[in-house]
């Protein structure tokens, strides 16, 4: 299932959590490490750089943070990312350098790359957001099956197990998701793609992509 692997999906070096990677093949296999990955990485940073706020949350000296954002540690705020009004940050959350989190969006258990955008009523939870992501106004991750059995990722039609009860999306480098649209549990979403608005995802969908439906995806062209 190479397609799927965190080498085919992300550039490593667009992110303060690149060490959470080494040694893992598949995304999904990092989550319920992210917690603790924070508070240790956390505990590194430079103190010139990062200003510790309350219990495990460090926020970058260069960072924006509206005064009226919530932020629930352990997170870490990386440089010159942009915490808007209302942004709801339950915890276990990595927000990369000039990305953005807008006004009333809410992470949950995440890794933000470098200049991601969930700017506008996005919920993201236990997701992994690669390089120069964004997901549109009202897009969201559904990250628990409604039956509660464990998340499977759907690659061509064979089921990769997870052994996660919890797993939102995964998105590779500069995935555009449309408004509105759905991240079903399990959903994987090759780099350079775009999903249309309003659509439903489910399973994987290949890198160079349009998505516009479910069994209509477009390759893209070259202009």
């Amino acid at each position: 299932m190479q397609e799927i692997e965190i080498e085919n999906l992300f550039d490593r070096t667009k992110t303060i959590a690149a060490g959470i990677f080494e040694g893992k093949t598949y995304p999904f296999e990092v989550l319920p490490l992210i917690r603790d990955f924070i508070i240790e990485l956390g505990k590194k940073l430079p103190d010139d750089q990062f200003e510790r706020r309350g219990e495990d949350v460090w926020i970058a000296r260069s960072a924006v943070v509206a005064p009226t954002a919530y932020i629930h540690g352990p997170v870490i705020i990386d440089e010159e990312a942009e915490i808007r009004h209302c942004a709801f940050i339950r915890g276990s959350a990595i927000v990369g350098k000039h990305a953005v989190v807008g006004n009333s969006t809410e992470l949950k258990n995440v890794i933000l790359f470098d200049n991601v955008q969930v700017p506008h009523y996005n919920y993201v939870g236990d997701s992994i957001l690669g390089y120069k992501s964004h997901m549109g106004a009202g897009s969201i991750t559904s990250n628990v099956k409604s039956d509660k059995t464990l998340v499977e990722v759907k690659v061509n039609g064979t089921p990769v197990r997870t052994g996660l009860k919890k797993m939102g999306a995964v998105l590779g480098d500069e995935v555009e998701v449309g408004c509105g649209s759905i991240l079903n549990p399990g959903s994987v979403i090759g780099p350079c793609t775009n999903i249309y608005p309003l659509s439903s995802v489910r399973g994987y969908v290949p890198g160079g992509s349009i998505y516009k439906k479910q069994g209509e995806v477009a390759e893209k062209r070259e202009m």
